[in-house]
């Protein structure tokens, strides 16, 4: 598993590209029958990946839960939202099936020991992309299809950022300990999200962007409004994103992208907005 700490706001002003990359991108997630792992201390979110091919996998998989997480399994003492990217696929919770279309999202509850992944067709595997957050009680599992999720559209044409919010772990949907997650797709002919931008000082993010096309890639913003810096993010990349960053991004064509959130509160809408005067 990969560990990475926290990092203040004044010390990543004199950052290199390098530097940056690797302290808050997360290049490979899905790789072929392994679970992937990145812990950050930030709020101590856990991003996980997991396509199995031509195997059952378990999550709990080449994973040392009491040296990592001080736990007998990692979901003891946490809470997980899990999407697939993917092909059609299954996970299994304490031996319950829940299938897994495409764009279809799990809530996982606290206390759930065993979790193992499936994909239904080898030649086209499920990607399995999970976020976990530490949590307080139990909360109601439950599978969420695509349908479920509110839908809010935003953005316009003119502003090149049209696009269509699906909250699943959110709220109005579901009881979470403090764990949100959602999907946005930019509809074709936009390409900027979350602008204009915003940082939320109670909560931090992980961006998964996906969709995007092999000869397109999406240069996703982040630091302090006067000190913004970028990466270039390829398809099936994550970005982590202190309290303190802005988060958007501007794609080379339409893309997609899974948000997660955890911190002091689950209000979707306690942002801290950004004027376009203010970012340098």
């Amino acid at each position: 598993m990969d560990i990475r700490y926290s990092v203040n706001q004044r010390d990543f002003r004199r950052y290199t590209t390098d530097e940056i990359r690797d302290e808050f991108l997360i290049e490979s997630i899905f790789e072929h029958n392994k679970i992937t792992a990145v812990y950050s201390h930030i709020d101590r979110m856990v991003a996980i990946g997991a396509m199995p091919v031509d195997e059952t996998m378990s999550l709990d998989e080449g994973f040392d839960c009491r040296g990592s997480f001080g736990t007998d399994y990692i979901l003891e003492r946490r809470e997980a939202g899990v999407f697939n990217i993917g092909g059609a696929g299954r996970v299994l919770l304490d031996g319950v099936e829940y299938k897994m279309n495409s764009r279809d999202c799990l809530y996982i509850s606290m206390g759930t020991k065993g979790v193992v992944f499936v994909s239904d067709v080898p030649e086209y595997p499920a990607k399995f992309y999970m976020v976990s957050a530490p949590a307080h009680k139990p909360c109601e599992t439950r599978l969420l299809t695509f349908n479920d999720a509110i839908k809010r559209p935003i953005g316009c044409e003119k502003d090149a950022n049209r696009r269509v919010i699906n909250q699943f772990i959110h709220p109005d949907v579901l009881e979470t300990c403090q764990l949100s997650m959602g999907m946005t797709e930019l509809c074709e002919g936009s390409v900027w999200n979350t602008m204009p931008t915003h940082t939320h000082e109670r909560r931090m993010e992980i961006y998964l962007y996906f969709d995007v096309d092999n000869d397109a890639m999406v240069f996703h913003l982040m630091g302090e409004p006067e000190q913004t810096r970028h990466i270039a993010v390829k398809n099936e990349q994550a970005v982590v994103s202190p309290s303190w960053s802005i988060h958007s991004g501007c794609g080379t064509r339409s893309y997609s992208f899974i948000w997660a959130m955890g911190g002091e509160n689950k209000a979707f809408d306690d942002m801290d907005a950004v004027s376009y005067d203010r970012l340098k």
